[in-house]
């Protein structure tokens, strides 16, 4: 089931937490300790991918900063005798994994920011991670449920869940035949209808395995009003071509991408903390 790569488009320009984000990528704010991004990539990675591509801005030097070698850090928390420290620094990624990095020079949609990436990615199917959808997995991560589904069906597979009506102008929708324990059949996508003209309440979350034919198709889709290329569109022609499955994935969803997502995250992730989560936890109660 094991992908062999995974693509990240971190190239958004986090409006939405500003003023942080003027200078620190959103990908890089962290959830207690660990910034979003390596909770993406220790997800990739779980899922058996080694090739890692972050498409990315001009603004997001400090993602590729993140994942390098720090020398001077490390030699430093050694010399110090900080072993636990110089562990989890040194540990980051496993040593068989290699991070690939390209531009996406302007910000013309997630379809393009994917299509960027396209040298990159060998002629395969690969997985696709947004870090702002951040899935709490226990015992199998999100972006692993779907590589398994494919491996099985050999179908394109997108993650969905349920959101109230009111919220689909916010989230591609689907339109999916009956479901079958987990997936089902997709015979359509759209991009962020009005309540009314929506399909489903089945919303698409940040986790996709696609087929290499997705690129082709994204090289002909035509901008939307915005002028923007959105991946829903690319996906509505794959799925003229080839199987695409919806799938309910297990797990508890996140959407950093907001502040109230990002508030709960911190919260959830904290009392799992390992190190503060029984203070913490004991400290939420007495609030």
């Amino acid at each position: 089931m094991a992908l062999n790569t995974v693509v990240f488009p971190v190239a958004g320009l986090g409006t939405r937490f500003l003023p942080a984000t003027k200078v620190i990528p959103k990908e890089m704010l962290p959830i207690v300790d660990r910034p979003l991004i390596q909770y993406a990539v220790e997800e990739a990675v779980a899922a058996g991918a080694r090739r890692l591509v972050f498409v990315t801005g001009r603004t997001k030097g400090a993602i590729g900063d993140y994942f390098d070698k720090a020398y001077e850090l490390e030699t430093e928390l050694a010399r110090r005798g900080k072993d636990d420290l110089l562990a989890q620094v040194e540990e980051l990624l496993p040593s068989n994994v290699e991070c690939l990095y390209v531009r996406q020079p302007e910000a013309l949609g997630l379809g393009h920011a994917i299509l960027c990436a396209r040298s990159l990615v060998p002629d395969e199917s690969f997985g696709i991670i947004l870090p702002d959808d951040l899935i709490d997995h226990p015992p199998e991560p999100a972006l692993a449920q779907l590589a398994r589904h494919h491996a099985d069906t050999g179908a394109s597979v997108i993650s969905v869940e349920e959101v109230a009506r009111e919220q689909t102008r916010a989230y591609g929708v689907v339109d999916v035949d009956a479901f079958e324990g987990r997936h089902g059949r997709l015979r359509g996508i759209v991009e962020k209808p009005e309540p009314s003209e929506a399909p489903s309440n089945l919303a698409v979350v940040g986790r996709y395995v696609l087929s290499s034919r997705i690129f082709e198709l994204l090289e002909h889709t035509a901008p939307d009003h915005r002028g923007e290329i959105q991946i829903t569109d690319a996906i509505a022609e794959l799925l003229k071509e080839q199987a695409v499955d919806a799938y309910r994935f297990e797990g508890q969803h996140f959407d950093c991408g907001s502040k109230l997502g990002y508030l709960k995250a911190t919260v959830h992730y904290g009392r799992l903390h390992p190190e503060v989560g029984p203070a913490f936890s004991e400290w939420l109660r007495r609030q």
